[in-house]
C-alpha cells in the first residue's frame, strides 16, 4: 500500500525489494537488510540505477545477532531467512505499536514454519496462517466436436493431443476424420498429474496495537 514503511531481511538479489518499493511508492519507504556484504553492495547499486535510493535504505547487517536497529517504525516486516524464528523478537520491536503490525515469513521447509509459528505465538502475534506455494502445469489438447451426422455415419474421429510442455504448434493438433472433412474444435485442459517443483511456504501473522492506559 502506498505510504507504508516496510522492513525486509534478507535482501538477496533485490528482486522482491523492487516489488515492495513499487507497492509502497511514492511516499513509502523500505528498509532492507542483507547478511552478505557483496549482495548488499550489488543490490544498493541496482537501487541507485533504478532511481529507488530515495525510498529504499539497504544495510549490510546480521539482523538475527543485532536486530534491525529500528523500533516502533514499520507497518510490516518480511523475513526471508534460514532461521526466521530468531528474528521474530526484533521484528516485534520494529513494528509500530499504535496500529496493527503485519509480518510475513518465507520458508522452503515445513520444519522452519513450525518453529516460526511457535515463536510468533510466544511473542504475542495473532491470526497466524500459512499458505503453501505450488507451481502447477496444465496440459491442453484440441478436441474435435463431431456433429450428429458424423456420429451416425460411424466415421472415426482422431483425437490428437499436445502437452503444454512440448514445443508444438496447435495447428498440428487439429482434429481429423477419415475423409479429411474438417470439424470444429475446442481446447480442453487438465492439470499435469505429477507436479514437479520446489514447494515453499508463506506464514502470515498480525500484531495487535498496544493498549495505553
Amino acid at each position: 500500500m502506498p505510504g507504508k514503511i516496510v522492513i525486509e531481511s534478507g535482501t538477496g538479489s533485490g528482486s522482491f525489494s523492487h516489488s515492495i518499493a513499487r507497492t509502497i511508492a511514492p511516499s513509502g519507504h523500505l528498509y532492507t537488510f542483507e547478511y552478505h556484504e557483496l549482495r548488499a553492495n550489488a543490490a544498493r547499486k541496482e537501487f541507485d540505477e533504478h532511481s529507488l535510493a530515495n525510498m529504499v535504505t539497504i544495510e549490510h547487517r546480521d539482523v538475527i545477532a543485532n536486530g534491525f536497529g529500528r523500533t516502533n517504525l514499520a507497518d510490516a516486516v518480511f523475513l526471508d531467512l534460514p532461521a526466521p524464528w530468531d528474528a521474530v523478537e526484533a521484528a516485534k520491536q520494529a513494528l509500530r505499536k499504535d496500529t496493527i503490525g503485519r509480518i510475513c515469513c518465507f520458508s522452503p521447509c515445513i520444519e522452519q514454519v513450525q518453529r516460526t509459528t511457535l515463536a510468533l505465538n510466544e511473542h504475542g502475534f495473532a491470526e497466524i496462517r500459512m499458505f503453501e506455494c505450488l507451481a502447477k502445469d496444465y496440459e491442453f489438447r484440441n478436441a474435435p466436436l463431431p456433429d450428429i451426422d458424423v456420429a451416425i455415419s460411424g466415421k472415426k474421429v482422431s483425437f490428437k493431443s499436445v502437452k503444454s510442455d512440448k514445443k508444438r504448434k496447435r495447428d498440428e493438433d487439429a482434429a481429423s476424420v477419415d475423409d479429411k472433412d474438417e470439424l470444429p474444435t475446442m481446447i480442453l485442459t487438465k492439470p499435469v498429474d505429477e507436479v514437479r517443483g520446489h514447494t515453499s511456504y508463506l506464514t502470515f501473522a498480525i500484531l495487535a496495537p498496544k493498549e495505553h492506559d
